[in-house]
């Protein structure tokens, strides 16, 4: 006899279905688990037999042998201890293996037959949830698997009480979804002094979603600003909030099932790996690109970053995805963030300034910004230089408008887009491209004409030009403008880095 277990291993934010089947056979006693499995689930036969034991069984004298099918597909992580132990269990005849055909089973075993956490449980009730079945997880992720295990979600803490539960004793009660925070809020703008030009940038960033560069010396607020933008920015909806747990879900930082209506924000130190900022590892991850899904990644002092490490960037930012390419897997995460990077204008920081700046000054500022490479910094629509604040300005009363006044005109910004964009996969407008772009953000004769002016002398590239027009967009779409006109297309100008000549 042959028990099968459902049970499901990652690609990204993919489930995939995989059978762990269990038989029993005459011969020397061993216990072998096959089917292309890593160290984690290797290791899972001494957790199982540890498991059953604690429950005061014990394995019988048999050839055991549990094969994870389909067996070219890698297979990693815990979760495949309670799966296994199930199997076990059911080809010993202590569960009935018809009670367990229609669950998929997800779960890490511990010495004391105790079911723990395991990444993806999310991924693992949509997968459930898609193929008629209920789930069987551990109980610390009832809330979580209960979001979409529309089939029933069977929430275990130890696995004698699980077989208690499928033999009709002491059933236990289902767990409801875990609640979904309120929308965070971070620092206010009313905290930063001055810096109009840089607030306005900020504003046009939050309302289509673009990205953004600060470049200023030590104080001047830019690590302020970047932290004020997730409080301007509007919530998540139920669909997106869906998304970004998703992905929480499969790196393993989910919090006790809870959504969050919040938008991520994720601030990397500037020795953070390439795997750390795209993801990978030995077993494949999200990295900081993909846990900022749908919110900011802050890259702060930004040319101290490894160049090879901000250039693995350029693709997720044009596509919304990242794909990690290894030999026995190749695995996409998502990865549409809003990039906000800050930097000095030179290693001591004091370009603008002749009594502080260093003896090297220009040249050091050109030594230092080329640690960014162009192609890098051509994705980036706004360029705004934050100037150095005075006391002055520290003594002056707060401005009277923070970022509540501020988050209205963004969340109006972000409406119309919208319903511009309903029957489009598109979001925002700094996602808007080919005809969409020709449709909604055309200037009218002045803007093009400028706009063309532009695009000679400061040497656009045809993505510096695309950007250009969605940012425009976007600045009429903040003064409520139905088209493109000549005023937006100029404060979008002003925001561009102009190409240095040969």
């Amino acid at each position: 006899m042959v028990a099968i277990i459902s049970t499901v291993a990652y690609l990204g934010l993919e489930a995939r279905a995989v059978e762990v089947q269990v038989q029993f056979a005459p011969g020397v006693p061993a216990f072998n688990v096959v089917g292309l499995a890593d160290k984690a689930v290797a290791e899972s036969r001494e957790r199982v037999r540890a498991a059953i034991a604690a429950m005061g069984l014990a394995l019988p004298p048999k050839r055991i042998t549990v094969n994870l099918s389909p067996a070219d597909l890698p297979k990693e992580g815990s979760h495949y201890d309670l799966p296994i132990a199930l199997g076990v269990l059911a080809a010993m005849g202590v569960v009935d293996a018809e009670a367990v055909a229609d669950y998929v089973v997800v779960g890490e075993l511990g010495l004391d037959a105790r079911i723990a956490p395991s990444p993806g449980v999310l991924l693992a009730a949509l997968h459930a949830s898609e193929q008629d079945k209920a789930l069987i997880c551990p109980a610390a992720q009832g809330a979580e698997a209960a979001w979409a295990g529309r089939g029933g979600v069977v929430a275990a803490p130890d696995l004698l009480t699980l077989i208690n539960h499928l033999k009709g004793h002491g059933l236990l009660a289902a767990p409801t979804p875990g609640e979904a925070d309120p929308p965070g809020h971070g620092p206010d703008l009313r905290q930063v002094r001055g810096q109009e030009t840089a607030k306005r940038a900020l504003e046009i960033a939050a309302a289509g979603g673009h990205n953004l560069l600060m470049v200023g010396p030590p104080g001047a607020g830019k690590s302020l600003l970047a932290s004020c933008l997730p409080g301007i920015l509007p919530p998540l909806d139920s669909a997106e909030a869906l998304e970004v747990s998703m992905v929480a879900s499969v790196a393993g930082v989910m919090q006790q099932g809870r959504l969050t209506r919040t938008r991520p924000f994720r601030s990397p130190h500037h020795s953070a790996s390439m795997a750390a900022l795209t993801g990978g590892g030995l077993r494949v991850k999200p990295g900081e690109v993909s846990l900022a899904h749908l919110g900011v990644l802050f890259l702060d002092e930004l040319p101290e970053f490894q160049r090879a490490v901000l250039d693995s960037l350029r693709q997720p930012l044009e596509t919304g995805t990242v794909s990690v390419a290894r030999a026995n897997a190749h695995v996409t995460f998502p990865a549409r963030v809003q990039l906000v990077a800050a930097m000095n204008p030179c290693r001591c920081g004091h370009l603008g300034d002749p009594a502080l700046a260093c003896s090297r000054a220009p040249r050091c500022a050109a030594d230092y910004q080329a640690k960014v490479s162009g192609p890098l910094l051509d994705r980036i629509d706004l360029h705004v230089e934050v100037q150095a604040v005075s006391a002055a300005d520290l003594m002056l009363p707060p401005p009277a408008e923070g970022s509540a006044e501020v988050a209205a005109r963004v969340a109006a910004a972000r409406g119309v887009q919208r319903a511009r964009y309903v029957d489009h996969a598109v979001r925002t407008n700094a996602e808007a491209d080919g005809p969409l772009l020709d449709d909604h953000a055309t200037p009218d004769e002045a803007g093009r004409k400028l706009l063309a002016q532009a695009a000679e002398a400061m040497r656009l590239s045809a993505r510096g030009y695309t950007r250009i027009l969605r940012v425009a967009r976007t600045i009429a779409d903040l003064s409520g403008s139905a088209g493109v006109g000549r005023i937006h297309v100029a404060e979008a100008l002003s925001y561009r880095r102009q190409a240095p000549r040969a």
